[in-house]
């Protein structure tokens, strides 16, 4: 420990009686509820522990996991694009981004998901084609926007809007410097931004897309009221026959916990291997000599 510099050593606090106090006062309050979970046989663990690994549960959390994945890839990409626009010095683009970004974010996820569902009332034949030419494909909407269609477009227009924002920051987090170094070099926009500007964004939007994997994750839950059969909506399906809400309400919490803490082990390394102000001070020292 004689070699670290001062901000390396680890601040040694002795303990105080608030400290001990503190300790038994958390201990008596999860003992506590764990006896009142455990005590209460309305919770009705042997259910819980009868529909834990029931086949529709778990085809319920492998369709969560895929509309997770799904959504967050697609969201991301338009982000992406998003991101562009928004710093374009064009104002039209900049102002179609915005506007974009302000509607998805200003409105609730749950009416945006109803009315992708609903969309085909608005457009119930819908072309695709090439502008004054003969050249188009007709699309029933009312066949092609099943619920789970309309969850992923619900889920992943709304995450762009926040992705977009995400990136955004990322970008501003690079010096001026940068741009007008791969500009003297005479780099163009994308070569700028695959080569100089994503890969110095990183380190601040890796740790802000992990928080919102696991925000997506929950979000998926919304899907439910369009019937997709994710894990909410087959626990939903199992108690309405059963009657067994409490427990089958239990058995989705769970899988919903353990999924979310599956995710943050992951993102938990990938923001200490990204984050700036976790890194050693006396390297940061030595690469400045």
């Amino acid at each position: 420990m004689s070699g670290l510099q001062p901000e390396q050593k680890k601040r040694i606090r002795p303990r105080r009686t608030r400290d001990h106090l503190a300790w038994v006062v958390a201990v008596a309050i999860v003992a506590g509820l764990a006896y009142a979970l455990i005590s209460n046989q309305n919770f009705r663990w042997d259910v819980v522990f009868e529909y834990f690994t029931a086949s529709s549960i778990l085809d319920g959390v492998g369709i969560t996991l895929m509309l997770t994945a799904v959504s967050m890839v697609l969201g991301t990409v338009l982000g992406l694009v998003l991101a562009v626009m928004r710093m374009s010095p064009q104002t039209p683009i900049s102002g179609i981004a915005r506007l974009y970004i302000t509607f998805f974010r200003g409105t609730p996820v749950l009416v945006q998901l109803v009315f992708w569902f609903n969309v085909a009332a608005l457009y119930p034949d819908l072309s695709i084609g090439i502008p004054f030419t003969n050249v188009s494909q007709a699309l029933d909407m009312n066949a092609l926007i099943t619920p789970l269609t309309a969850a992923i477009v619900g889920l992943s227009l709304n995450q762009a809007a926040y992705m977009a924002e995400i990136i955004r920051g990322g970008f501003a987090s690079v010096p001026r410097g940068q741009f007008e170094a791969a500009e003297s070099l005479g780099m163009g926009g994308f070569t700028k931004l695959r080569r100089v500007i994503i890969p110095q964004t990183m380190p601040a939007i890796i740790p802000a897309t992990g928080n919102q994997v696991i925000g997506m994750l929950k979000e998926t839950s919304l899907v439910s009221v369009l019937g997709v059969a994710d894990l909410l909506q087959s626990a939903q399906s199992i108690y309405a026959r059963t009657y067994e809400t409490i427990p089958l309400l239990i058995v989705a919490s769970l899988w919903y916990l353990i999924m979310t803490l599956t995710l943050s082990v992951p993102q938990s390394m990938i923001e200490r291997r990204f984050s700036r102000s976790s890194r050693p001070v006396v390297k940061v020292k030595e690469s400045l000599l």
